[in-house]
């Protein structure tokens, strides 16, 4: 069974070398042939070109981007690529800075047998971020619960058969949010734990802006859904407020319209015909292995 790894990388080689070779030394089984795809979105550091004796993996290549794009539009190409050029069974897409433990991908690996075919996800259990971040981690889960109906409590980290890989890259809104899109087009998906590990070099780049576009972006996949509850709310709390209508009173109907103005201009992101030509941004490919 063929697995590719597909890790979108920004100037952070130190750790990606690292990753590769952690996933080197994973004990899988032989039955399973693990491939690394690797999407430059256009980094300005150099990277290391030294490539250690990596017995255990098939393949290694690097997709280097023209331009800067973003994480979400890195993978939404990688999946592309992978589809329409590589051979492959299945695409585990992850961070590359350790923050997704390579240790997991052996219990994805075990499961795909008793999968039937269905896409598992990396279900967050413990987080290694300090006490604010997850206050602000889990308040955009209940946000993103509350308007879009979607109970989201996964990030890139996934293991995607053949025919969910077909589904993403065929809706508009993986260009926009790989979350999101994976949420909108498979309903059954099965959660398998996920412990968020500690990054290998450097700080975090999940700030409190970077979370807040990340929430944006997924809820802006269900924009019609959010639109309807919204006005239901508004309808709701200013019959509520009516006789007690204050500047404090009102904030909550300022930060609900502010957030659909935002959700609204993130969507304008999906577009079928850039995602469709995103092929074309590669500058070349590095074949390592």
């Amino acid at each position: 069974m063929k697995i590719t790894i597909l890790v979108p990388i920004y100037n952070d080689w130190q750790s990606v070398t690292k990753l590769v070779d952690e996933i080197n030394n994973l004990a899988i089984d032989q039955e399973f042939q693990i491939s690394i795809l690797i999407v430059n979105d256009a980094s300005n550091h150099d990277r290391i070109d030294e490539i250690k004796n990596l017995e255990n993996i098939h393949s290694i290549k690097i997709l280097n981007m023209k331009i800067n794009q973003g994480h979400a539009r890195c993978i939404a190409t990688g999946l592309k690529y992978i589809f329409e050029k590589e051979d492959f069974d299945y695409v585990i897409p992850m961070d590359g800075d350790g923050e997704d433990r390579p240790e997991e991908i052996r219990e994805f690996i075990n499961q795909i047998k008793n999968s039937k075919n269905k896409t598992m996800v990396g279900e967050r259990v413990k987080r290694s971020e300090n006490i604010t971040f997850k206050i602000c981690y889990q308040l955009h889960k209940l946000i993103t619960l509350t308007f879009t109906g979607k109970s989201i409590k996964f990030g890139n980290f996934t293991c995607l058969p053949k025919s969910t890989v077909e589904k993403l890259v065929n809706d508009k809104s993986t260009w926009n949010s790989f979350s999101g899109s994976l949420a909108k087009v498979e309903k059954n998906l099965i959660s398998v734990p996920s412990i968020r590990g500690v990054r290998y070099f450097g700080p975090s780049k999940m700030s409190f802006k970077n979370l807040l576009k990340h929430s944006l972006s997924i809820i802006s996949v269900f924009r019609k859904t959010v639109l309807i509850r919204s006005a239901l709310f508004i309808i709701v709390y200013i019959l509520m407020i009516k006789s007690n209508a204050s500047v404090i009173t009102t904030l909550p109907l300022v930060l609900l319209l502010i957030m659909i103005y935002s959700t609204s201009s993130l969507a304008l992101r999906e577009n079928m015909d850039e995602f469709d030509k995103s092929l074309t941004y590669i500058k070349n490919i590095d074949i390592l292995k």
